[in-house]
């Protein structure tokens, strides 16, 4: 099942709003709200959620921390360590391995924007998550915090993101072997290979150079088409110093 993200007594709706964004960037939709300073629904949640509006639509107000992992096997409280709790201590990427093999719900804690998890809160938990981060300055937003922890969770599943325009195929070899023959020709008119002993040499690193894109069919054409006028203006260059000699003479 996917993770339920809990936010534990958030003071700005904007920020509530945030971390449902953050939520459904990477395909999360499951928010429980324990005791939301403000109240609940918040009209500041939904600009700053930019959409994501099925997750504030859903999302559940619940009195306690317990009542809102009541159905949950496997609880995170996302804090630095606490004095005089001892629990297991995981960063985000190795609970996100932890929910997708457990076949029980688990439940990733947040606490309030001021002043984090309480140790009674944590206390509910039965695993600190935490991230390496600055000692000098450690502090992160609500929707930052979210937003680690869905993301390394969304490893695990098929998540894409769709490409605006199709990607064309690449380009069949015969078509790559005609524009680079093009540049060899090319290249061998302007003495470019030289010394004669490395021209094999040569020859094979600008093969190299060139297979290394999958050049598509249009590349392909458009590449050649630069080379067919890169040619073309050096022949009209020396048409008109052949003119401009023949009319000296």
């Amino acid at each position: 099942m996917n993770p339920v993200i809990v936010l534990v007594r958030p003071q700005l709706g904007e920020n509530i709003g945030k971390a449902a964004r953050a939520m459904l960037n990477f395909g999360l939709t499951e928010m429980r709200l324990v005791s939301p300073r403000d109240g609940w629904p918040n009209p500041n949640a939904g600009p700053a959620a930019s959409g994501a509006d099925i997750v504030l639509e859903r999302a559940q107000v619940f009195d306690s921390v317990a009542d809102a992992v009541a159905d949950c096997a496997h609880v995170y409280a996302t804090t630095v360590r606490k004095r005089g709790v001892t629990k297991p201590v995981v960063t985000p990427e190795v609970a996100a391995r932890e929910v997708h093999a457990a076949p029980e719900r688990s439940a990733f804690l947040f606490g309030p924007e001021r002043s984090g998890l309480e140790t009674e809160d944590v206390a509910l938990a039965r695993t600190i998550l935490t991230v390496p981060i600055n000692p000098e300055f450690g502090s992160l937003n609500l929707a930052q915090a979210v937003i680690l922890v869905a993301y390394e969770w969304s490893k695990g599943q098929a998540l894409a993101q769709p490409s605006l325009t199709p990607i064309d195929p690449p380009a069949p070899q015969e078509e790559l072997e005609g524009m680079i023959g093009q540049l060899d020709d090319m290249l061998e008119r302007a003495n470019f290979f030289f010394p004669p002993d490395r021209v094999a040499t040569s020859k094979r690193t600008l093969r190299t150079l060139l297979t290394k894109p999958a050049w598509s069919s249009q590349e392909v054409r458009t590449m050649r088409g630069v080379l067919s006028a890169l040619n073309g203006a050096k022949e009209r260059r020396v048409e008109a110093q052949r003119a401009s000699n023949a009319e000296s003479s």
